[in-house]
């Protein structure tokens, strides 16, 4: 196993269509992406078998793409089916192929994987994206960290109130409990004690005071799902997608998918405003934090109520040195911290 075996977001559907390819980067690997003639979503190694010119600045010819240096033609499959200065029709002598990356859709994703093997049938999907009464807000934003770095952060709670003062979590001092799990390649980690202290928004939310359904998510290798529940009627669910375009960036892909009952179809601005607000606050801190690695290394420190980052850094840790995470031992642990 490795990080190639996994699905990952490479584009919104409605970033693909039939007019020109583009060009995206995974694990360092260069892509390019099309539509051929039956509509479906094409993913090649983004080079020209011929002198290796980049095949993301040709141009589409009825569900073809032709490479802007000669002028090779190729289909969906990645078969050469022209070579214009050979004249017009198919290619003489042997049939060359490019090589070309399995795709799947949904939710209005584009995903690719790497590997001609995916660990996985489909991609991680974003909880309630689509269904009726519950509307989406998404966004891309590319972040100058990894993904180990990025996912942590997505759900980490204690940074929350230095990095997000006002609009999520003001420095009120109050304790949280929390149980991480570790199990099949996923933690998943349990918020108790949770009220009031979520920023503009708390006497909106969560008018009564009550206690707030708050569970944070890992799956491996890049996504992370946060859910907060503020009673039967109020539901917000953060889903990202990290995906790797190297060592030190990462284009973080984010749905805010909320039902606020009669006020869902009035919220979108908020969402997508303030949603907005503290994915950037969250690029700044991670830009600097891969400033300050490049200089210093890893050697972190942990405190007690880090384990949420040991079990992520583990699992991410056995992927990287070939081995299945949903071998690891289940654990489970239970925290405190402050807010």
């Amino acid at each position: 196993m490795n990080f190639k075996d996994f699905w990952y977001v490479v584009c919104r559907k409605e970033d693909l269509n039939a007019k020109k390819p583009i060009a995206r980067k995974i694990l360092d690997e260069l892509i390019v992406l099309y539509r051929d003639e039956a509509g479906k979503a094409v993913a090649m190694l983004d080079r020209c078998i011929h002198r290796n010119a980049p095949l993301s600045k040709g141009r589409m010819e009825n569900g073809k793409l032709r490479c802007s240096y000669h002028g090779w033609l190729y289909d969906g499959s990645g078969e050469i089916v022209e070579i214009y200065s050979e004249g017009p029709g198919a290619p003489k002598g042997k049939c060359r192929k490019a090589k070309t990356f399995l795709t799947a859709e949904f939710d209005d994703y584009v995903f690719v994987c790497l590997s001609d093997t995916p660990l996985f049938p489909e991609p991680f999907r974003s909880p309630y994206y689509g269904k009726k009464g519950w509307r989406t807000q998404r966004r891309v934003n590319a972040m100058q960290n990894n993904v180990t770095n990025c996912v942590e952060n997505f759900v980490d709670i204690p940074h929350t109130v230095f990095v997000h003062p006002t609009i999520f979590r003001n420095e009120k001092r109050e304790k949280f409990g929390a149980e991480a799990v570790r199990k099949d390649g996923s933690v998943v980690v349990n918020i108790t004690n949770e009220r009031a202290n979520l920023g503009l928004f708390s006497w909106f939310l969560n008018p009564k005071n009550q206690e707030i359904v708050h569970i944070d998510s890992y799956h491996m290798p890049n996504v992370t799902c946060v859910e907060y529940h503020f009673g039967p009627k109020k539901h917000f669910y953060i889903t990202s997608h990290s995906v790797p375009v190297s060592d030190k960036e990462t284009l973080v892909y984010t749905d805010l998918t909320y039902h606020y009952g009669f006020w869902t179809p009035f919220a979108g601005p908020f969402v997508r405003s303030l949603g907005q607000k503290v994915i950037d606050q969250d690029i700044e801190i991670l830009g600097n934090q891969m400033k300050a690695i490049e200089k210093f290394g890893t050697n972190f420190q942990n405190s007690p109520c880090d384990i949420v980052h040991v079990f992520i850094e583990s699992i991410r840790d056995a992927i990287a040195e070939g081995k299945d995470p949903r071998a690891l031992p289940e654990r489970s642990q239970k925290f405190e911290f402050w807010v």
